[in-house]
Parts: structure tokens; sequence; C-alpha cells
């Protein structure tokens, strides 16, 4: 038998899988980030539990009509192509003299200021060049609207920062109203604690009923939405926002701003309308972004001729109805700084958004900084009373 030869060239052995390279960070401005839609919007998908507030359609809006600078500065993490994390950013002068801070960017239209953070095994790293970004920017951090037990990556940064060595302290918080979609609307009629309040809203319902023909219209991103948005700056600007010249469709600017937020289209952040019509005209208007399964309520107006009936509340309820029938979300964000109204129709949920002051390894004591927060926010809020009470003579 012949016997078989060696082989002339002896098999290579198998590659090592690559390391799979660490996030960076680096700092872009939101004219950059404009150039690339396709990873932005990607990055809001994979978030977990996104908020609008920092998305593609949100900054570009304020982009396009003078309320962000098309150089604002953003912190970007990414991982090759990927951005992994983004976070809107200024620096300037702190509270009461407190020197050179950094804040995240925000607005009278921003709801939260939490940074777009991607989910799952992602979520550590990017955190962790998050805050080594923040650190090499070599100031501290005042930070308003933070969620801090709940939501968009408010928690999981606040231990980011403590790993990175990072001093915290709250300097104030609110408790917003939130609602979860229960299995039905008959399980969140049954098990609401608020009867009382149930029964005002169906005793209102009747008499607005009694009033003409009653009507709710629901407009999502395939629907005619440029006309709701027209109906409800119209309805907003024929109410007190409008005789106070604080109405969107009082500027140009604004109104434009509305029109392009809450515009028709898919994507990882869609508008909502809500309409609430009597005889067919609107006596109460919602305007929505749904994000990651929550609809964040952003705008309400509603008719000041029909406020004996309450139909902002009443537009709410049917909106909490909608929620369950239709289950256009998963959850509701009203959206609010404080709502004694929607305190009784949203229970018990609460989202704690907090202000917060962070102060970078070897940086000023967190608890001098928040002292000088809150004393400027005692010397504002001295100020406001003061003048409350010179109008009122």
């Amino acid at each position: 038998m012949t016997a078989r030869s060696a082989p002339l060239h002896p098999p290579l052995p198998s590659p090592s899988p690559s390391p799979v390279a660490e996030p960076s960070w680096a700092v872009a401005t939101l004219a950059d980030l404009s150039r690339e839609p396709g990873p932005w919007d990607a990055l809001v998908a994979r978030a977990d539990r996104p908020s609008p507030d920092y998305s593609r359609r949100m900054l570009e809006a304020h982009r396009d009509y003078g309320l962000a600078p098309p150089d604002l500065p953003c912190l970007a993490v990414r991982r090759g192509p990927d951005l992994l994390a983004l976070l809107p950013f200024r620096i300037g002068r702190g509270p009461l003299g407190l020197g050179r801070v950094a804040r995240p960017f925000a607005s009278p239209y921003l709801t939260v200021t939490a940074p777009l953070v991607a989910g799952g095994p992602e979520e550590a790293p990017a955190l962790a060049a998050l805050a080594a970004g923040m650190r090499d920017l070599g100031c501290p951090w005042w930070w308003p609207l933070l969620p801090t037990a709940d939501g968009p990556s408010g928690p999981a940064l606040l231990g980011a920062l403590g790993r990175d060595g990072w001093g915290v302290e709250e300097v104030s918080h609110i408790l917003r109203p939130v609602l979860s979609r229960r299995p039905s609307h008959d399980a969140f009629l049954r098990d609401h604690p608020h009867k009382g309040r149930l029964k005002d809203l169906r005793r209102r319902r009747r008499r607005l009923e009694e009033a003409g023909r009653v009507a709710l219209e629901a407009v999502g991103p395939g629907g005619d939405l440029e006309a709701a948005v027209a109906e409800f700056l119209d309805l907003e600007r024929r109410g007190w926002k409008g005789r106070a010249g604080t109405a969107l469709a009082c500027r140009p600017a604004t109104a434009g701003f509305a029109r392009a937020l809450f515009r028709p289209g898919d994507g990882p952040v869609t508008g909502r309308a809500d309409l609430l019509r009597l005889d067919g005209r609107v006596i109460a208007a919602s305007l929505a972004l749904v994000c990651g399964g929550t609809a964040t309520l952003l705008k309400t107006a509603y008719d000041e001729e029909q406020r004996r009936l309450a139909p902002g509340v009443l537009l709410e309820a049917e909106i909490v109805r909608a929620l369950h029938e239709t289950r256009f979300a998963e959850r509701l964000d009203s959206a609010t700084l404080a709502s004694a109204v929607l305190d009784d129709l949203y229970y018990p949920e609460r989202a704690r958004i907090a202000e917060i002051v962070a102060s970078p390894p070897g940086g000023p004591p967190p608890g001098r900084l928040a002292a000088r927060a809150r004393a400027q926010a005692a010397a504002k809020g001295w100020i406001k009373a003061r003048l409350s009470g010179f109008r009122g003579r």
C-alpha cells in the first residue's frame, strides 16, 4: 500500500476573533449629527424607553426655527459607525457665581434631559464612555429635568457617574403623573381610587352631550396632522396664552416649530393629535409625540367659553380610553411640572423628575453646589412673588 504523503502546506490555525473596540466619545455639533440621520434614528429605536426630547425630530425642529444653534455641542459616544449615546449640552455660568458649569440642552419644549443611550449590553459601556466625556470637559454639571427613579437612562446614568468617581446631590424634584396601560379600560375604571372624580367627569360629559354632538378625533402619523395642528394653534391662540402673547401661533418661529415637530411621517418618533369636537368645532386639543411605547402629551389647549364643562379634562379622559381601546402606546406621560388635575386621573404612578448637581472627581463638593442652586431658586421665587403682589395692587 502506498503511504499518503503529508500535505505540502499544513492548514493555518483559525484566526482568533478580533477584540471588540471599546466605545469612544467625541464632541460633535448638531449640524454634524444631522448629516448622519440613520445612526441617530437607530439610537432612538434601540434605546431603553427613550424620550423624544433628544431625538432627531425634536432637535432638528429646534434648529430649523431658531430654538437651538446648528453648532450646539453634543457628546456623542460611538463604536465604529454606530451611535451609542448622545447628550447635547451648553457650558456657561452657574447659579449665584458658581462659575463655569455644563448643563444639558433645555428649552420650554423639552420634558426631560436624560441622554439617549443604547439599551441592552451596549448600555453600560456607552454610559462609561459618556461619563468619561463629561469628566474631560473639566467642570461640574447643573442638571434639571433628569428622571432619577424611572424612565429613560437617568438611574443608569447616576450609577455610571458614581462608578466614575463623581459626587451627585439632588437640588429638588417633582412627581410627574404618568399612566401605564391596564389590561382594559374597564379594569382602569374598576381599580381607580378616585370614584368621585370619575363620577364628576361622567356628569360633565352628559352636560356636554346635552349642548350638542360630541366627537373625539384621533389623528396618527398617517392622518392629516397638518390640519389637526392648525386647529390646535388656532384654539390655543384664542385662549389666555394668545392674550399673553405666549401661544405658539403668536410667533412665526414657534408656529413653524409646532408644524415641524408634529408633522406626519413614520420613524422612531411619530406625531399624534387628539381633538374633542362639539358640533364639529374643536373645544379641546392635545398634541403628543409617541416614542418607545410612551405617548408624551406635550401640548394641550381648550375652549375657555366651555370652561365650566372642563373640556380639557374630558379630553384627557378620552385619551386614557383610547390608550386602552386602540393600544396606540403602552404608557402616557403628562409632561407636566405639576398637575392637580391629572393627579386625580392618573394613578398611582409618578415619575420622579429631579434637578441635580454633579461634580467630577477632584471638583467642588456637590453639597455646596446644590446649596447655591437652591439659594438661586429661592431668590427667583421671592422675586416672582413680589412681582405678583405688585401686579395685584
